[in-house]
């Protein structure tokens, strides 16, 4: 796919993989967009049972590279106005698509799955980590809340106390921890392995009842996404103007130091 998204497809199945090792997986705008692309590509491949995500190298995503993303703060703006037919954005987008196919989804997680890495995480329908994996909802870190669907995901999967805590305080948790409070669905010493297995159980099961019931659960379990979606942004766009003024004034100081 480019943009250090990797994709490829092995008989029934899509592996869908972060490709920017050197740097922990850390996502650019480009990664986003090439993990919408790749999403897309997926959902026009009538064989395809199960999609397997994961993170070449030491992990599976330490979040968004925010000093790449704040480098342009045009690309920036333009990529976080959500499409009307889509209601997402790009960075929205780049979790949300893996929940409209209507194929599993399976996450495969190994070392730091943090801010943006663990939102895409939270967007599969199931997740594999292993026990050395580390989870953190690492926005508040730079002022930020979670704004990649991570707030509808997390709602679906635990308790507001909880989703509350990881969220203000941006706290890093181990792989026993996720999967008590349901973060994770099972840890596991191969992910990868465990991911395949299931892929394998589900591709024995009717992709019309599959695709039912991943339908069923998405429209069903709570109510409109779409909104939580309005209010992130809107919660969000203020914090990323801060960040962006102080990121520049940072450069400016910098460089007037060096002047």
């Amino acid at each position: 796919m480019g943009s250090h998204i990797a994709l490829r497809f092995d008989g029934d199945r899509a592996y869908v993989t972060l490709d920017r090792p050197d740097k922990h997986n850390g996502l650019t705008i480009e990664m986003l967009r090439g993990l919408v692309d790749a999403a897309h590509a997926v959902g026009k491949r009538k064989d395809v049972r199960a999609v397997i995500l994961s993170g070449n190298g030491p992990s599976f995503s330490s979040g968004l590279d925010v000093a790449k993303a704040t480098r342009d703060p045009l690309a920036g703006v333009l990529n976080f106005v959500p499409l009307p037919w889509r209601g997402t954005n790009t960075f929205q987008e780049a979790c949300w698509a893996w929940r409209r196919l209507n194929v599993p989804v399976i996450a495969a997680v190994h070392g730091r799955c943090f801010g943006g890495g663990l939102q895409i995480a939270l967007a599969a329908d199931v997740r594999f980590a292993t026990p050395e994996a580390e989870f953190s909802v690492m926005e508040a870190k730079h002022g930020l809340v979670p704004d990649m669907t991570g707030a509808a995901s997390l709602s679906r999967l635990i308790g507001i106390d909880k989703a509350l805590l990881l969220t203000m305080t941006a706290d890093v948790v181990d792989a026993a921890y996720a999967e008590r409070i349901g973060l994770v669905t099972e840890v596991t010493a191969d992910p990868l392995a465990a991911a395949e297995k299931l892929a394998e159980r589900i591709a024995t099961r009717s992709p019309h009842a599959v695709a039912g019931a991943k339908r069923l659960f998405d429209r069903s379990w709570h109510a409109s996404a779409r909104r939580t979606f309005g209010i992130e942004r809107a919660t969000q766009l203020p914090l990323v103007l801060r960040l962006a003024t102080k990121q520049r004034d940072g450069r400016s100081h910098n460089e007037d130091g060096k002047s």
